[in-house]
């Protein structure tokens, strides 16, 4: 007699389930019950004495999506969860180092440094080895260290073609003896200690291999090489592996290759596991036929796939939608418009969502709201004036329009670094106070006092810290008086080394286009501006333009963004989406250079991976898509 939580799977589904003990790789298309697959198998493992409790291990990329599956396997068997090894890859090699930390070379409290504290930690090496940071910024470092952990490769290991690259080695080498003197790890390290934990612990491996014989992996798609690497090593391969990988996924939702998942592990855990068939759900419980026929056409066009096509037992429904605007500004006009006409018939504005391919896209958007007083939500971000790069960018234009605003100097005084120290600010912060001033009063009293002091010598050394900011501001001021406003924030980001600071970053494409951003929004301020009617202030003194665009800035910054519980329209990216679905949905920006990116001009297979991108704001629609 089959377990009652069977009931309601269908063929395929209940085919996954029920595998025999054997390695298997599913393909779950998008919006076809993955979720209750995955978290069913773990039932029936148990419920047919199979495996214990605590002779299973899943993986998934999230600790929402571990969550999840915990709280439906317990809702399904009478058994306490807390035991079970389920977690996210980082998660379970943590706990891995915990058990094992003297094995690993770890003390028994080490500690996990985030991103921030990380880069810190970089900051500190970089200027006790005198290092120049102009040169070799401490992000661009950052990336160098976790790109290579996560190919699995330690300092002596990472290729260097040239000084440069020969340097980055140096610093990683040297970040990795800190860290080991301090007894931190960052997120990175703890995959790959765990890997070489387990590849250097023959016993380890052996007692792990014959505790967990059944490891099942979530979004098997967004895996890396190590990640990968980890898992064979777990498992086993070949004729004395008694481990098996049941793998869920979907090679057409493999989006995320710019953070190094790689779909290609697919067809390698094929070769390497000998997965002989592909259980294939195509039975979408989501969307409408429509909507699912443009899906399979557009993916259809990528080589490199498995291969499938989704269907679903529900009925065709509407076409898709399609508008060509004539500007980015049109395009959100017609888009409100839409929103509130599908609000008059029913659908609750969190039930209805807006992608767009960077961020940047969304400051259009988030102004036309603005407008029309909507509500929305941006998932997962910031507002557009209210994101980092912005507000530094805005906090420089603060300081050019009122060198005495304290908390804009506060603000970008040591961003991008230029060597003041929290003690230089201190001081200064201490001599204003004194003199009853500002802390640009201060800085530029601090300045002329350098300046007398070189006064008469024939080649004064180039003025640095607190002297080299305020020459920078006051450049600024120089060089950009009478200038139209979107040629002042221009002169100004460039200036200042913001543009410089973000493209050294990995991820730092996406800053770079909200300042681009920022110039936009500048031009289109600076012509609404010019075509309002007089109003009550006819015949005031209005501000100048630069002094009215950041009040706007100011005022637009938040007033209609939603608070969580609130009905409001949903603002994100499509990498964003993924995972989740919604009533109707509108793909904007999508043109050559913005949705398919212009980078996926250039790289390798980028345009099967922005249509991989768009099957994935496609499939999150239910009922329309615009």
């Amino acid at each position: 007699m089959s377990p009652e939580f069977l009931s309601g799977l269908n063929e395929r589904q209940l085919e996954a389930v029920t595998l025999p003990h054997q390695s298997a790789l599913i393909l779950a298309g998008a919006g076809s019950g993955k979720t209750r697959v995955l978290t069913t198998r773990v039932a029936w493992l148990i419920q047919t004495g199979q495996v214990s409790p605590s002779g299973l291990i899943a993986v998934t990329f999230t600790n929402k999506a571990a969550k999840e599956m915990l709280t439906r396997i317990s809702a399904t068997l009478p058994i306490n969860t807390r035991g079970m090894w389920v977690g996210t890859f980082h998660g379970l090699a943590n706990r891995m180092l915990r058990v094992h930390h003297r094995e690993a070379g770890l003390p028994q409290l080490f500690q996990i440094l985030d991103s921030q504290d990380q880069l810190a930690a970089i900051k500190r090496l970089l200027k006790g080895l005198n290092a120049d940071e102009e040169r070799f910024p401490a992000r661009q470092v950052q990336w160098f260290i976790a790109a290579n952990k996560e190919e699995g490769l330690r300092a002596a290991q990472a290729e260097a073609h040239d000084e440069f690259a020969r340097r980055m080695k140096d610093f990683y080498a040297a970040y990795d003896e800190q860290c080991n003197r301090e007894g931190v790890v960052d997120f990175a390290e703890l995959l790959l200690r765990s890997y070489e934990l387990l590849a250097g612990n023959e016993t380890l491996r052996a007692h792990y291999r014959a505790r967990f014989r059944h490891l099942l992996v979530d979004e098997f798609q967004d895996t890396n090489r190590l990640q990968y690497r980890w898992l064979k090593l777990l498992a086993a391969t070949g004729a004395s592996a008694t481990g098996a990988i049941f793998a869920v996924g979907d090679d057409d939702q493999s989006i995320y290759a710019f953070r190094g998942a790689s779909s290609a592990n697919m067809q390698d855990l094929q070769r390497d596991f000998a997965i002989e068939r592909v259980i294939k759900l195509e039975q979408n419980y989501r969307s409408h036929g429509h909507i699912l026929d443009a899906a399979n056409a557009l993916i259809g066009h990528n080589r490199r796939r498995l291969g499938k096509n989704l269907w679903t037992a529900e009925a065709k429904g509407e076409p898709l939608r399609v508008f060509e605007a004539a500007t980015d500004l049109d395009e959100a006009g017609f888009i409100v418009d839409e929103v509130r006409a599908l609000r008059a018939d029913g659908v609750a504005l969190s039930n209805i969502a807006v992608l767009y391919r960077s961020n940047a896209q969304s400051r259009v958007l988030e102004h036309a709201l603005f407008t029309a007083n909507m509500a929305y939500r941006v998932y997962g971000g910031l507002r557009f004036f209210e994101r980092q790069e912005v507000k530094h960018a805005l906090a420089y234009l603060r300081l050019v329009a009122n060198p005495d605003d304290d908390a804009a100097f506060a603000r970008i005084v040591n961003f991008p670094a230029r060597g003041i120290g929290n003690r230089s600010i201190e001081q200064l912060q201490e001599a204003a106070r004194a003199a009853g001033g500002s802390l640009w009063a201060a800085a530029r009293a601090k300045a002329e006092g350098g300046r007398r002091k070189t006064e008469g010598e024939d080649a004064s050394p180039p003025a640095k810290g607190i002297p080299a900011f305020v020459v920078l501001i006051e450049r600024m001021q120089e060089t950009t008086r009478g200038l139209p406003l979107p040629e002042v924030i221009e002169i100004v980001i460039d200036a200042s080394g913001l543009k410089a600071h973000y493209q050294a970053e990995r991820e730092g494409a996406d800053r770079v286009e909200n300042l681009a951003e920022l110039i936009n929004a500048a031009a289109t301020f600076v012509a609404e501006r010019d075509v309002q009617p007089a109003g009550e202030a006819a015949g005031m003194d209005e501000p100048d333009e630069l002094t009215a665009f950041l009040a706007h800035a100011a005022l637009e910054g938040g007033e209609h963004q939603a608070g969580a519980g609130a009905d409001a329209l949903q603002l994100m990216t499509a990498h964003s989406a993924k995972g989740l679905e919604f009533h109707s949905v509108f793909v904007s920006g999508l043109e050559e250079g913005l949705f398919p990116h212009e980078n996926s001009l250039t790289e390798v297979d980028g345009i099967e991976e922005e249509r991989r991108l768009m099957y994935v704001a496609l499939t999150r629609a239910r009922r329309r898509i615009y």
